[in-house]
């Protein structure tokens, strides 16, 4: 994950600081919980490419193990793969 978790900590603040004050959203209970919530989707979201990323790692050592490592550019084989997945799966990176 590219995002510090202290940034993540205040970007969910700051979203539920703005939802509650903006009258966008009622809350009753504490903003604490709804940070939390908040929180955890955005780091769920961000996982998902980390996910993707070793995923795609696996699956290229997996398929050139025939063919020499040096042979090929590993970065941009690499990115297309990703982009490949992410478009079948629906993933917006």
């Amino acid at each position: 994950m590219r995002i510090q978790k202290e940034l993540i900590d205040r970007i969910a603040k700051n979203i539920v600081t703005a939802l509650i004050q903006g009258d966008f959203l009622v809350w009753e209970d504490r903003p604490e919980k709804l940070e939390a919530i908040v929180n955890d989707i955005i780091t769920e979201d961000l996982m998902v490419e980390d996910k993707l990323n070793e995923e795609v790692k696996l699956l290229i050592e997996s398929r050139t193990q025939d063919y020499e490592r040096d042979m090929m550019d590993y970065g941009r084989v690499f990115q297309m793969v990703k982009t490949k997945l992410a478009r079948e799966r629906g993933l917006i990176l």
